[in-house]
């Protein structure tokens, strides 16, 4: 165990301590806990420090090259040298501090009647659990075969849900692993397309390989790598091309005049990229309108205005080359303190939809299937992964998005229950359709995918 002089703190004024504070919440909380306490990674306060102790001299070195062997990123791309000394006295000054203990990865509830009773949903629908193992699920494509292909983040795996004789549960398959935060997975002309930080591959043929583990072949495009909201979702188009983002390398920061916060197309060999939409944050979700055709995608909101603002968005691409506002408006309403001047949010795409701060919508899905109500064809589910730098915890829900034309009618829950008080048990990451009709919604809190059924009349 190692300790450190409270010197440290001393040394830091109030204000630089607030300063502290703020950038640990937008770029270590979402890891190490709000107070850190511990979340997916360890503790910081008092506990075995195996990368060294946590002198400010180290922590500096730990901050700015990252372990990534631990799957923990290098800030000094993405923070200046002045940023990463703040936070290495701000952590030195609590690391001999004995805080709450580390929450498991996994939620306390098991699967089965307490899990299962615990959710919420309207009448006539029943949940299930369709497949477990895949530690940190993200997208999900189904092919015409029926099976499932899911990316992951940190496990830095691809997945395949092979269904059971049953067609009730699914047995989960390794793909591929050791790759960089694969969260995104799209089908294409029999072939997986994978979206990592800082590239593309393609698995050929997936459906009869899948057990192989099979190679793949990487995708000749040239892609910003950085780590901040680099993650990327790729989504096939109905006229054959790749739709995949970059976003912000930053919280709020001036992207126009770079290839960051923006979404872009290709040809399904990587030629001929192009930008369609930009003013985009950080979009972790694409779908394609049924009969429009239309790109419909979630955004997250900018961190550190408070519990209550801005508002995350539901956004509708009508033509390209719309602006949706970053980093001069946000939630179509609000100007940025920094970069709103001068600027007014009335020249921005408005979103169709404010889903509310801090809720993380992921992914989205147009309900194409017949098992459900006429009500829901054509309308959208939202999964909202939820809040994790608000006081008080908000989204955790899969949320209904019914709509006339491009316009919302209304928003509502459809499922609640992933966060129970203030334990969560789940966090929704996507939401695809299986070929009857059934709903399956991915979480990559506990590595589950759960099956939505209708069995009202």
């Amino acid at each position: 165990m190692a300790f450190v002089s409270l010197s440290a703190s001393a040394a830091m004024s109030a204000a630089s301590v607030q300063s502290a504070d703020k950038l640990y919440q937008a770029n270590c909380a979402v890891c190490h806990g709000t107070k850190m306490e511990g979340a997916v990674g360890p503790t910081l306060g008092q506990h075995a420090w195996i990368h060294g102790e946590p002198t400010k001299a180290n922590l500096i070195k730990i901050i700015s090259t990252g372990v990534p062997d631990k799957n923990m990123p290098a800030w000094s791309p993405a923070l200046s040298s002045t940023q990463i000394a703040l936070l290495a006295d701000y952590i030195a000054a609590n690391a001999n501090k004995k805080l709450a203990a580390t929450p498991t990865a996994a939620p306390a509830v098991k699967p089965g009647a307490d899990l299962l009773s615990g959710f919420t949903l309207p009448k006539g629908f029943r949940i299930s659990v369709y497949a477990e193992g895949a530690a940190t699920a993200r997208s999900m494509a189904v092919s015409d075969s029926g099976i499932v292909y899911v990316g992951s983040r940190k496990a830095g795996k691809v997945y395949a849900l092979v269904p059971r004789a049953d067609q009730q549960t699914a047995d989960v398959v390794t793909i591929a692993e050791g790759l960089e935060n694969p969260i995104g997975v799209t089908l294409l002309n029999g072939a997986l397309y994978v979206g990592e930080i800082g590239r593309v591959i393609r698995f050929d043929n997936i459906d009869k390989r899948y057990a192989q583990k099979p190679s793949y072949a990487v995708v000749k495009v040239s892609l910003p790598d950085d780590k901040w909201h680099g993650e990327k979702v790729i989504k096939a188009s109905p006229d054959g091309k790749l739709y995949i983002p970059v976003g912000a390398p930053c919280n709020v920061c001036d992207t126009d005049d770079t290839r960051s916060a923006k979404i872009y197309r290709m040809n399904a060999d990587g030629s001929q990229l192009e930008e369609v939409a930009r003013g985009v944050r950080n979009t972790v979700g694409f779908a394609f309108h049924p009969t429009t055709k239309q790109l419909w995608f979630t955004d997250n909101g900018r961190d550190e205005m408070g519990d209550n603002t801005p508002s995350c968005e539901l956004n509708v691409l009508t033509k390209f080359g719309q602006h949706f506002g970053f980093p001069y408006c946000h939630g179509g309403v609000v100007p940025d303190p920094k970069f709103g001047q001068g600027r007014s949010c009335e020249e921005f795409v408005e979103p169709v939809a404010k889903l509310g701060p801090h809720v993380a919508p992921l992914g989205l899905s147009f309900y194409t299937g017949k098992q459900f109500p006429e009500a829901y064809r054509n309308n959208i589910f939202v999964a909202e992964h939820g809040s994790w730098n608000r006081s008080t915890k908000i989204g955790y829900n899969v949320r209904l998005i019914t709509l006339y034309g491009n316009k919302m009618v209304s928003d509502t829950s459809f499922i609640e229950g992933f966060l129970r008080g203030d334990e969560v048990v789940g966090r929704p990451v996507d939401v695809v359709t299986l070929a009857d009709g059934s709903l399956l919604v991915s979480d990559d809190y506990a590595g589950r995918i759960f099956r939505v059924t209708y069995e009202g009349k």
